[in-house]
Parts: C-alpha cells; sequence; structure tokens
C-alpha cells in the first residue's frame, strides 16, 4: 500500500470531490453504453444530484480513498430492507459505485473500500453483501470475484427499435 494513503468517511461538503472523481466512471460507462449513460463533463455539478444522497441518507455511505490529502477513489454503499410477500426478510446491502483513478490502480486501494464498505454493511446489520457488474468491465468483476463475490444472476436486455 502506498505511504500516505487513507481511508475515511466521506461528508457532504466532499459532494464536488465526489462529482469530480465520478467522472472517469461516467467516461468508462458511457464509452461502453452511449444508449444508456451520459459522458463525462467539466460541468461537473451536473452530477450533485446523483451523489448527494450517498452522503445525506442514514442507509447510506461513501467512503474515500485519499493519498497525501488527495481523493483517488471512492465507494458507495446502501441498506436495502427487503418488504414483499414473496420474499424473506432481509436487511441486506448494495454497492453502488466503485471507482480508483487509473494512476492508482493496482495498489490495493479497490480492495481496501471494499472492504470498509463490508465492516460498514456488518455494523448496520446487513446479511448479505451485493453488487451489480457491467459484462465489459473484466478488471472489475477479477477483483469481485477474488473478494468471494458469486455470480447470482444475469440481468439481460435486448434493444427495441
Amino acid at each position: 500500500m502506498s505511504q500516505g494513503l487513507t481511508y475515511r468517511q466521506a461528508h457532504l461538503d466532499d459532494l464536488h470531490t465526489l462529482c469530480v472523481l465520478g467522472q472517469p466512471l461516467n467516461r468508462l460507462h458511457h464509452q461502453e453504453r452511449p444508449d444508456i449513460y451520459r459522458d463525462a463533463t467539466e460541468q461537473v455539478e451536473r452530477d450533485q444530484s446523483h451523489w448527494r444522497p450517498c452522503l445525506t441518507s442514514r442507509v447510506q455511505a461513501v467512503f474515500l480513498a485519499e493519498l497525501q490529502g488527495a481523493s483517488v477513489g471512492f465507494i458507495t454503499v446502501q441498506i436495502i430492507e427487503t418488504a414483499s410477500p414473496l420474499l424473506q426478510p432481509l436487511r441486506v446491502a448494495r454497492i453502488g459505485s466503485v471507482c480508483v483513478l487509473e494512476a492508482q490502480r493496482g495498489q490495493g486501494i479497490g480492495r481496501e473500500l471494499m472492504a470498509l464498505a463490508e465492516r460498514w454493511a456488518v455494523r448496520q446489520g446487513a446479511g448479505d453483501l451485493r453488487l451489480t457488474v457491467w459484462a465489459f468491465n473484466e478488471p472489475a468483476q477479477r477483483l469481485y470475484e477474488e473478494l468471494g463475490y458469486e455470480k447470482r444472476a444475469f440481468e439481460m436486455g435486448k434493444r427495441l427499435g
């Protein structure tokens, strides 16, 4: 792990930082699925309404990785409780977004962010931790499998028109 690397839970005053860090995710997803995702933008304020709930909700958390005081990655996680007569009552955590800046990849930052989210989920009483990853994101799939995540379902789609 890099010297000077620290982790902390993000707060509302980190909203701008989260919007900036989210741009590589926007770019990657837009590159692969421009029919779904908007491209990265220099007007990062556009994304505030997406990230703000992650920072203000009692059932969500964001963790930041910082290298010598500069933010280099983040993860979002939330608690979801099932409320259907067809399902067992479950309290699960769901990873929303994971991002590590390209220059810092391969240093264990993603692994540590995942561990922070998992520990937070356990403290919240979650019995399961879930995530969704796009088929095109093979590096993320490998990381998640190395961390013990298993494929449980496949989401399929068909473009119409």
